[in-house]
């Protein structure tokens, strides 16, 4: 089994991950359903601002759409939080580039599950990247299998490149049935074989409210306990909407 790695390198700041640490959700989108804005306090050990919508049949912004977006967010938080580890959650290369040479992004967050030309971007300008599993998935086949070759054959690519700081997300929700999110949760562990950090973004998802009945806006217990099997299972990141509520899982686990 791969060492696991214990930091990521942001910019040239080393952030520790010998405990888990928040990501904090900043949507800046006309359909999200979370109403957390940036003039709200944000607290999270890194913010994750998306400027596209990428749930399940969402209609993707355009490239210009979430450039305005994200240009204007941005530059608010950068305004009001100076010294923040900011990743922007965006699948194309060029918003990337802009986002990174602008406002000094220091994570990119790809849920698209990657391309060349976007691997050769965070490794040309150093950023760790969120490489997540998101793959069609064959009837009957196991899910982790999938997602562990579906994260070595990326892994060795964006090694090739140079890309030294890879976070890997299972990428709950995406592409995958409820039963197949169940079964990585369940298997989560096995992840870090990989040697990589682990991050998991299940807040407020479908698996849970369609689970449990409600909406979104009711899944803020489930949140918490699968956020807390979660950390058992080896979770580095909890990307999250709540962030005191993923602060207290951690700080109960670590006890």
């Amino acid at each position: 089994m791969n060492a696991p790695l214990k930091s990521i390198n942001c910019g040239g700041r080393l952030i520790s991950l010998g405990s888990p640490i928040v990501m904090e959700i900043v949507n800046i989108t006309p359909d999200s359903f979370f109403e957390h804005g940036i003039k709200d306090n944000l607290s999270g050990d890194i913010i994750d601002v998306g400027g596209c919508s990428t749930r399940p049949n969402a209609e993707y912004a355009t490239e210009e759409e979430e450039w305005q977006r994200l240009d204007n967010g941005l530059n608010l938080i950068r305004s009001q939080y100076i010294d923040a580890i900011i990743s922007v959650d965006t699948f194309r290369p060029s918003i990337a580039i802009k986002s990174i040479e602008k406002y000094g992004v220091s994570i990119i967050n790809d849920v698209s599950g990657g391309c060349e030309e976007m691997f050769k971007v965070t490794a040309k300008y150093g950023v760790p990247y969120i490489l997540t599993f998101n793959e069609v998935i064959p009837k009957e086949s196991s899910v982790v299998a999938c997602a562990l070759k579906f994260f070595a054959d990326r892994i060795q690519r964006l090694c090739e490149l140079g890309q030294n700081d890879i976070i890997i997300d299972p990428g709950f929700g995406f592409n995958k049935t409820i039963d197949q999110n169940f079964e990585l949760m369940n298997n989560l562990e096995q992840l870090k074989i990989l040697g990589r950090p682990l991050l998991v973004g299940i807040s407020r998802k479908s698996m849970i409210f369609k689970t449990l009945g409600g909406e979104a806006k009711d899944a803020l217990n489930g949140t918490t306990v699968l956020n807390t099997i979660s950390l058992t299972k080896g979770a580095d990141i909890l990307r999250v909407h709540d962030v005191k509520e993923a602060r207290e899982c951690i700080g109960l686990i670590k006890r």
